[in-house]
């Protein structure tokens, strides 16, 4: 069994959010793969199972989403090491994209919470680079919570479908 997570906000001003590029992930696989997605009160999540991998939007807020993790990992007994977190890095270049085996949390919050609540960093992440020369001129919070570009949304789905090809080949 495997979990993939993506990373964001539940509400709705959150969408199309730099912060809520893990949900747009999924959103864009779960749309090119005909997938419908259930509200989940036990789990605090959105989420969908397709064969024998889960995927989840937590629906607490992105600094917590470590509990929702939890919570699939031990219902489903799924190893860290079978959990697959995608989520925005503004330390990596807009459009550029980094998949690792494990690794500390190098400042994401969000990776912060699940290190936390799994109780170790051995899990793989797919950073999706958001990095461009507005975060110096925003400040770092108003950046991540900031909408896309028009020039970053005309990449957004090339960008999104070489996510779903790694997705795919974690699966």
């Amino acid at each position: 069994m495997k979990l993939i997570v993506g990373f964001g906000n539940p509400e709705a001003k959150y969408n199309f959010t730099r912060h809520n590029f893990g949900f747009l992930t999924l959103d864009f696989y779960a749309k090119i793969h005909k997938l419908d997605w259930e509200k989940s009160e036990k789990f605090n999540a959105i989420w969908l199972k397709n064969g024998n991998t889960i995927f989840v939007k937590p629906q607490t807020y992105y600094n917590e989403v470590g509990r929702s993790i939890q919570a699939f990992s031990h219902f489903y007994k799924i190893a860290p090491k079978d959990i697959l977190i995608i989520c925005d890095d503004f330390n990596l270049e807009f459009g550029k994209l980094r998949l690792r085996e494990k690794g500390s949390a190098g400042g994401n919050n969000g990776l912060k919470s699940t290190i936390s609540e799994l109780g170790t960093d051995e899990f793989p992440r797919l950073r999706l680079g958001t990095g461009s020369s507005l975060r110096a001129k925003t400040g770092d919070t108003d950046f991540v919570l900031g909408k896309f570009t028009a020039a970053e949304k005309e990449k957004l789905p090339e960008i999104l479908s070489e996510a779903c090809d790694i997705i795919n080949d974690q699966i």
